[in-house]
């Protein structure tokens, strides 16, 4: 009784601090559109994008076009990616079309569009960034993306881009191709934010070592970067030798600082490098931590 009482409370948290990072992010994007691109006539992509133009060619708000546009994919996205994605997606949309009718224009951080391309698009790429570490999405897009992405050659990424394209060149014809430039530029940073808050600053790597002096090398990691090693038995596929094989997860800044450690001992070693998206259980702590 004392266990399931427990992961009820454990449950609960999780949902709360879920959609208090959804509440705050849409808070965020909403002063990044509001304050910054949309008086400037910089769009963002996807259902954003359609939804800004929207406001500019017919005066009907921002908000109900943000509504009635993603309501098809919110029920794909339901069929597809399931029920919790949907509610959180249903949420933030709600949230971000709260904060944005809340904010209007009142306060207009700057009329030069350029600056407003950079700032909005990093302001507007936090919280995008934020709802979708949540587990929600403010763009239909990236759902038929995602579908695309089963039934075609193309990656999410590049079906994102080749929708985003069309309506990024949309706002040249609403609002002038200086403008559709200055979108393209808060795409960008919009797209790049969104990576750095789901990813983090340290971006991690995982780092395997074919080396004969495999417990030096091991005893040096542990003692001067703190880190765990998974030590795997391999063999030479041409000579057949018997080797062993080191793995660790580093960040970013770690990663000269184990080669370093590595060459000092064996400068015969053999090193690849490769980036991490995500890490789950295990017992990785970035340095100093």
């Amino acid at each position: 009784m004392q266990v399931k009482t427990i992961k009820r409370a454990k449950t609960a948290q999780f949902v709360f601090q879920k959609y208090l990072t959804i509440f705050i992010g849409s808070i965020i994007a909403a002063i990044g559109l509001e304050w910054f691109l949309v008086p400037n006539h910089v769009i963002d992509g996807g259902v954003v994008g359609l939804s800004i133009i929207g406001e500019a060619v017919t005066d009907i708000p921002f908000e109900f076009y943000m509504i009635v546009l993603n309501l098809p994919f919110i029920i794909l996205g339901y069929k597809v990616m399931g029920r919790n994605f949907a509610i959180a997606t249903f949420v933030a949309i709600c949230f971000l079309t709260f904060w944005t009718e809340t904010l209007g224009e009142r306060m207009l951080f700057t009329n030069d569009p350029f600056l407003a391309a950079v700032f909005g698009g990093i302001v507007d790429g936090i919280g995008v960034g934020l709802i979708i570490r949540a587990g929600g999405s403010l763009d239909g897009s990236e759902i038929v993306a995602i579908i695309a992405d089963k039934k075609t050659v193309f990656s999410v990424g590049e079906i994102v881009m080749f929708i985003n394209l069309f309506i990024l060149s949309g706002a040249g014809f609403v609002f002038g191709r200086d403008y559709a430039m200055y979108s393209l530029v808060a795409y960008f940073i919009i797209a790049k934010m969104i990576d750095i808050v789901i990813k983090g600053f340290d971006e991690m790597y995982a780092v395997m070592i074919v080396t004969k002096e495999h417990d030096e090398v091991t005893k040096e990691l542990n003692a001067k970067l703190k880190k765990g090693v998974t030590l795997l038995h391999g063999a030479g596929g041409y000579t057949g030798e018997s080797k062993e094989i080191l793995y660790s997860v580093v960040t970013r800044l770690e990663v000269d600082k184990l080669k370093e450690i590595v060459l000092d001992i064996d400068d015969s070693a053999f090193i690849t490098i490769y980036p991490v998206n995500d890490i789950v259980g295990g017992r990785f702590k970035k340095s100093g931590h």
